[in-house]
């Protein structure tokens, strides 16, 4: 079953092409301000080394890698950038190779997520369901998160996916590849084709922290990018579609979540806390979805629509 509301519904054709409207500038301010961040991240370690920034900075950069996961997510709508160039080269290089993602597998996976969204046929509907969750239980998903057991295990299946071993999918359905299409000649070719943008951009950020004398903070990246990464991820999908109706109904299978200043740095970077508004249109390049809200807001569509108040006080409800 196929979603059923369209943004007709609620948008006029004039409010549709005004939130449809695209600012490479603006796409260009979003990119920089996480790259930034990324970067202010590394000199408070290396510039006030203490317990307590690298805690900090452990936190804040599974944050920024979100961010670069969000940055991933909208070019693959070619949503941040007027053209599809631009989405597909900022997307790659800036947004998925640095986290070990693959922006052109990831596009049309996804895209079935939004025709499928909350029904069986959702590639995604495992990673939502389950919840709420017993204390204990919810514990040991956020303890496997941090101690980097989630990580673990998702690259372990990207790099399979990447081979050709394992067919695509993030939502933990595990599908092997016919053993015939699983030949060594394929799965080096699927290796040098797939693997070489993520491992480069990983050496590059390695090296220029070599360059600039300070090597071992690679591990800053890759340890956040295996434990609050994946955290934060875990969160931002659970606010996105968990304890919600599992319908094809767009009001009630997806949920806008507001966020305060931390959690937009932590959890919702990109203004991807707006998912309704997504859902509803999901060409609206992200720092359109406020304006968007604001609209629907004032007419009426969260009356039946859904929204929650922070991202803690859904992690509160989750449990029981």
């Amino acid at each position: 079953m196929k979603n059923m509301l369209s943004a007709a519904e609620w948008l006029s054709k004039e409010e549709r092409k005004s939130l449809l409207q695209k600012s490479n500038w603006r796409g260009l301010y979003e990119v920089l301000f996480t790259w930034a961040l990324i970067i202010a991240t590394f000199a408070l370690v290396i510039y006030y080394p203490h317990p307590l920034t690298y805690i900090a900075a452990w936190l804040i950069m599974g944050g920024r890698q979100l961010g670069c996961s969000v940055i991933m997510h909208d070019t693959g709508h070619y949503a941040l950038f007027k053209s599809k160039r631009l989405n597909n080269v900022i997307g790659r290089w800036f947004g998925a190779y640095p986290i070990l993602g693959d922006l052109g597998a990831y596009r049309p996976y996804h895209n079935i997520h939004h025709v499928h969204t909350g029904t069986d046929e959702d590639p995604d509907l495992l990673l939502t369901t389950g919840y709420p969750a017993r204390m204990i239980s919810m514990c040991r998903k956020f303890l496997r998160d941090l101690s980097g057991m989630t990580g673990i295990k998702t690259q372990r299946a990207f790099i399979m996916m990447e081979l050709g071993i394992l067919k695509y999918n993030l939502g933990k359905k595990v599908e092997w590849i016919d053993s015939a299409e699983r030949t060594p000649k394929k799965i080096l070719y699927n290796g040098i084709t797939n693997l070489s943008g993520p491992i480069f951009v990983n050496v590059l950020i390695f090296g220029v922290l070599w360059a600039i004398g300070h090597p071992w903070l690679y591990l800053l990246w890759i340890i956040s990018l295996f434990t609050t990464f994946q955290l934060f991820n875990r969160i931002r999908s659970m606010a996105e579609h968990s304890l919600v109706i599992q319908s094809g109904d767009p009001h009630t299978n997806t949920r806008t979540t507001y966020a305060n200043p931390i959690e937009r740095l932590l959890v919702a970077p990109h203004f991807v806390n707006y998912h309704a508004e997504h859902h509803l249109m999901m060409g609206v390049p992200p720092y359109n979805l406020p304006k968007m809200h604001q609209i629907l807001l004032k007419k009426g569509f969260y009356e039946k629509g859904i929204s929650e108040k922070g991202y803690l006080s859904l992690i509160r409800k989750a449990v029981i």
